[in-house]
């Protein structure tokens, strides 16, 4: 400012300049209660789940609001930039846009660039900490509970930066999860990624809520993508019961959310589970389902006109699976040796039980095993319906000790021998006596059926599922 402006001397000495230093005093006032003129864009198109606004200039991933007409419920709709064509923004909408009219004002939010605000425009900043145990939110953030505002400790970006390979801790220890076959013939380490392969109906909810009320993990972090409501409901009331729940974070993102919201609804779970791991916690990280996950980028890509390849799955898909699944892990320990892991299953729907299914091939090939639940076990009641035969742990020979794995091995040949001759001996064309080893099957197989079943009620922990299994090949 000027030393004339900062001198009350000469205004006293001069009325002109006096009046002249008043008026501007006014002005500046005036201007200083002015509101701040937003830039903005307008709608010019609107077909199926994208819309078009041209005169404005954000990135991709930016979040913007739709002017709604006078009278309308709501004064904005939500939207987010997921492409753009030379001065074309294509967005997708968060929210209901029922009303929207061509023309319609596009705002970018605040913090936006163009909007005259600093600050990261694409940069989603989600609520995270340990005040948020037993708590049910929505994929913003948003507690759905009921129980009243999130007691959170800070706010963290939506998309964290890829993991050194070479930083992250071995998987070298077992995690509980308290199912027996699984600890048993699929042992599961701190740390390693599974995917749980089946189709509709065959028992996929009741066998995550048993690991989740029933590992040894420190905390749970529950995604629920894609499922319908009346699932989301049920798996936290009765599937999780208040047990679970107690030291668990649930993210629902139903199937009537959009897809964007599906999106992020998994990120925002994986995003939690980074949180807790690095706070040094063991996180069980349960995804149902990736399928839904990948069904909602397949929505998105073929909106915006990315072309189809593989059954109807644009490429984009394909990288968006890794890109997540990779989030999880064990992360870098410290100097004592300690660190926090996330071990994750991720639910992959096989449509028409068919495990060539696109999403299904690609799951196998980027994670560290799988459990596939056989449609056929479950029709027999047998539950927990797991496939031992189709199903594999790759860190399982890392974490358990040569006579342990000579146990499974065995336990496997007595499966496998009964199950390939099954036909033959339930018509009675198998006379015992021509083969020892399927003789010995025979009389397992009971023992074996009743070591692979368990009730929803009872827990197994490690050890007693190592010591039954060992204990089937004793001498009676």
């Amino acid at each position: 400012m000027s030393p004339l402006l900062q001198d009350d001397a000469p205004a006293a000495a001069n009325p002109h300049l006096k009046s002249w230093l008043s008026t501007l005093a006014q002005a500046r006032s005036d201007v200083s209660q002015c509101a701040m003129t937003a830039h903005s864009g307008r709608l010019t198109r609107a077909v199926g789940l994208v819309l078009e606004a041209v005169g404005l200039q954000l990135p991709v991933g930016s979040d913007c609001l739709i002017e709604l007409p006078p009278g309308h419920p709501q004064r904005h709709a939500e939207a987010e930039v997921v492409g753009f064509a030379g001065d074309r923004l294509f967005l997708m909408p968060q929210t209901e846009v029922a009303g929207l009219v061509p023309g319609a004002k596009v705002f970018p939010r605040s913090g936006a660039p163009g909007s005259g605000l600093a600050g990261e425009a694409h940069t989603k900043r989600l609520p995270v900490g340990e005040g948020m145990l037993g708590r049910v939110v929505d994929a913003v953030g948003r507690p759905l509970d009921g129980l009243g505002p999130l007691d959170i400790s800070r706010k963290v970006p939506l998309s964290s930066p890829p993991i050194n390979p070479l930083t992250r801790a071995p998987i070298d220890s077992v995690l509980d999860v308290g199912v027996r076959a699984i600890n048993s013939m699929l042992t599961v380490g701190r740390g390693q990624r599974m995917g749980l392969f089946a189709g509709s109906g065959v028992g996929k909810s009741v066998l995550l809520g048993m690991m989740a009320r029933y590992t040894s993990a420190e905390v749970i972090v529950v995604g629920l993508i894609g499922e319908r409501g009346r699932e989301v409901k049920d798996f936290i009331e009765n599937t999780l019961g208040e047990e679970g729940l107690a030291r668990a974070v649930v993210v629902a993102a139903p199937a009537d959310n959009s897809p964007l919201l599906r999106l992020q609804g998994a990120a925002y779970a994986t995003c939690l589970a980074e949180y807790f791991r690095d706070l040094g916690k063991d996180v069980l990280l349960i995804m149902d389902s990736l399928t839904r996950y990948a069904m909602a980028q397949r929505e998105i890509a073929l909106a915006v006109g990315e072309p189809p390849a593989t059954k109807g799955y644009p490429p984009s898909v394909f990288a968006k699976l890794p890109a997540l699944v990779e989030r999880a892990g064990n992360g870098a320990r410290d100097a004592d040796g300690r660190g926090g892991s996330i071990t994750a299953f991720y639910t992959v729907l096989s449509e028409g039980d068919d495990q060539q299914d696109p999403i299904a091939d690609s799951a196998r090939a980027i994670l560290d095993g799988h459990v596939v639940l056989s449609r056929t076990l479950a029709e027999a009641g047998h539950y927990p319906a797991i496939d031992i035969e189709a199903s594999i742990s790759r860190a399982m020979t890392a974490l358990i000790p040569p006579s342990q794995f000579d146990t499974v091995r065995r336990f496997k040949q007595m499966l496998s021998r009964y199950q390939r001759n099954r036909d033959l001996i339930s018509v009675g064309a198998y006379a015992p006596g021509h083969d020892l080893q399927l003789d010995q099957a025979i009389a397992m197989y009971p023992r074996i059926e009743a070591f692979l079943q368990q009730s929803m009620e009872e827990p197994t922990d490690y050890p007693a599922s190592i010591a039954r299994m060992t204990k089937l090949f004793e001498p009676t």
